[in-house]
């Protein structure tokens, strides 16, 4: 048998002659043959989607219709309500007569609705809101086998498991369509598969449009700074900086130049937002803690000032952990504390954070009980909306969903307390979650990941790389799963 040292040895040169060959075309050598059964699985998984809507569809997404059948979407409501439908451009347009004056989406985002306006312009006036929400699915479904294939084509070495954990995720099945957020997602893949193939200026750029799409990508600079921090990759990491900057920018600037007040729609209106219902606070609320509910200051500061602090403390991990995190592991934590206190957690989310977990901690049993979780929360908030349309008759919902409310709600749907178990249920799930991924980064040798000698297959510059800034053991070359004294 051979020694620690000798077996040390031979990985490291591995690794370099793996390094020689090229690490980019390694990993599409290993992603092709599972490509086309990705795509495959991932389209079908999408088709079902497309189908468990079409109960609302053919009401017109009516809101008991949606409610009862648990298959609301923003995408047809908001094509009307936000004047798509009369040739209103976002942010350049206001909508008058609406709590909303603009657009209240970033750039990106915004964009990808008015191109799909403009495709959907040859249909009948009466089909068109139909033909909106039906083009923009079929886009989304391309978005989200963009994404099972750059998890996957980042995942390495277990490519097919982590490609087929998120292509047959129910959450993919039952989410998809309730928003625009797979752009952002599918954009934030893509970030982190750059980032993994060594293209620190091309990882920034498409960095740099998953926050022009939406905010929380914005999130993942803090682990990338301070993973290259720890090793050393000044250079990567100005690029990578750089290039987030400039294309944000390049997005954003015409806007902002040319229509600041519906540009800053989107901040205002986060700023000014209250509870919403899948938030933990919407439980606090009841609980002994009504007033943060009913002061969005002093809700914003408690939501802002406990993330600062999980930043903190992810940030002590980062620098102190035994082994160097891997990225993938540090990019769900913060997403994580973000989430968590945060005033707003719409179903939809759960989409940002299924390519992160697969990749942070690519082990089954702990993710189906996060999918049950979110399951059980999917259908509780609609059936919950249900009960609170049959009290209201939608004189206390969003004007998002008064729009679409038709007659007098039924009777029907479930109580609070009921709803409380179940948005306790994705909670609690994503909270352990997290606490196992902690555990992970203090327990290198409990990492799935790292338990057939890699170190991170994410990491891209950071992979193997050594540590410059230490705080917890002393500073040696990553390799394996152990660090190597430099």
């Amino acid at each position: 048998m051979s020694s620690s040292s000798e077996r040390l040895a031979m990985s490291a040169a591995d690794t370099d002659s793996d390094e020689a060959d090229g690490p980019a075309s390694r990993r599409r050598d290993r992603l092709m043959p599972f490509a086309p059964v990705l795509t495959g699985l991932t389209a079908l998984v999408c088709l079902l989607g497309w189908l468990q809507k079409r109960p609302c569809a053919s009401a017109n997404f009516d809101f008991i219709k949606t409610t009862t059948n648990a298959c609301y979407t923003d995408i047809y409501p908001l094509y009307y309500v936000r004047g798509l439908s009369d040739g209103k451009l976002p942010y350049f347009d206001s909508l008058a007569g609406s709590d909303i004056q603009y657009v209240e989406y970033p750039v990106l985002s915004g964009a990808f609705m008015q191109l799909v306006a403009w495709l959907v312009q040859p249909f009948g006036v009466d089909a068109r809101g139909m033909a909106f929400y039906n083009v923009t699915a079929l886009l989304l479904a391309v978005l989200a086998v963009v994404a099972v294939l750059a998890t996957a084509y980042v995942a390495g070495r277990r490519s097919l498991r982590a490609g087929l954990m998120v292509a047959l995720s129910p959450a993919l099945l039952l989410t998809a369509y309730i928003n625009w957020d797979l752009l952002a997602v599918a954009l934030s893949a893509l970030a982190l598969a750059a980032w993994a193939a060594r293209r620190p200026a091309l990882a920034g750029a498409m960095l740099g449009l998953a926050i022009a799409a939406k905010f929380y990508p914005l999130l993942f600079l803090g682990p990338l700074v301070l993973l290259c921090v720890r090793a050393g990759q000044w250079r990567a990491m100005g690029r990578m900086l750089a290039g987030t900057a400039a294309t944000w920018l390049l997005v954003n600037l015409p806007v902002m130049v040319f229509a600041w007040d519906g540009w800053k729609e989107f901040y205002t209106f986060s700023q000014g937002r209250g509870v919403d219902w899948g938030s933990i606070f919407f439980y606090l609320q009841d609980h002994g803690l009504e007033k943060p509910a009913s002061d969005t200051e002093l809700l914003n500061l408690l939501g802002t000032g406990t993330f600062l602090v999980l930043a903190a403390g992810i940030a002590v991990l980062a620098l102190t952990a035994p082994h160097r995190p891997r990225l993938p592991q540090l990019m769900f934590l913060v997403l994580v504390a973000f989430m968590l206190p945060n005033k707003v957690w719409s179903p939809q989310y759960v989409l940002w954070l299924l390519p992160l977990v697969v990749l942070a901690r690519p082990k089954l049993p702990a993710f189906v009980v996060w999918q049950i979780g979110e399951i059980i929360y999917f259908f509780g908030i609609w059936w919950f909306l249900l009960s609170v349309s049959a009290r209201t008759q939608g004189a206390n919902l969003p004007d998002t969903v008064s729009a679409v409310l038709g007659l007098d709600a039924p009777d029907g749907g479930i109580s609070q307390d009921v709803y409380h178990l179940a948005l306790l249920a994705r909670f609690v799930t994503v909270l352990a979650l997290a606490a196992l991924v902690v555990r992970d980064v203090l327990r290198p040798s409990d990492d799935i990941v790292r338990s057939d000698g890699t170190d991170d297959p994410a990491g891209g510059v950071l992979d193997g790389a050594a540590d410059v800034i230490s705080l917890g053991r002393r500073r040696g070359r990553h390799h394996a799963g152990v660090p190597v004294p430099s």
